[in-house]
């Protein structure tokens, strides 16, 4: 009965140790790809710093006033004046329809009218 004990301590300890072998590799495998994607996410952001830099220089004001001049005559482009641009509380939007109150229009539906209906 003791040898029956011993083996299955011993199974057990090899199980644990298998396991553990295991656990080890996959652990070292999952950081490897962490540190991996680490590197990518970096060199993305590098990339990132680059392409808005690119972009700023792109952007320069006096560059663009010069690509308007040569252009000028095909884009027909003119500058941009002080009363040209309006803010926003001076836009005039539609105002939404209100729905009728059947309780206080007697001329009012329960449907709404469709859209041959209508003058």
């Amino acid at each position: 009965m003791r040898s029956l004990t011993y083996l299955g301590c011993v199974l057990v300890v090899m199980g644990l140790a298998f396991w553990a072998y295991r656990e080890n590799y996959a652990t070292q495998a999952a950081m490897g790809e962490m540190s991996q994607v680490q590197r990518e996410i970096a060199g993305l952001r590098e990339e990132l710093g680059v392409l808005r830099a690119e972009w700023a220089y792109l952007n320069r004001p006096d560059r663009l006033s010069q690509l308007v001049d040569l252009n000028f005559e095909r884009l027909q482009l003119v500058p941009v004046e002080r009363g040209q641009v309006l803010g926003v509380g001076q836009i005039d939007y539609p105002k939404p329809p209100t729905p009728a109150d059947p309780l206080t229009d007697p001329n009012a539906s329960d449907t709404a009218p469709s859209e041959e209906t209508q003058p």
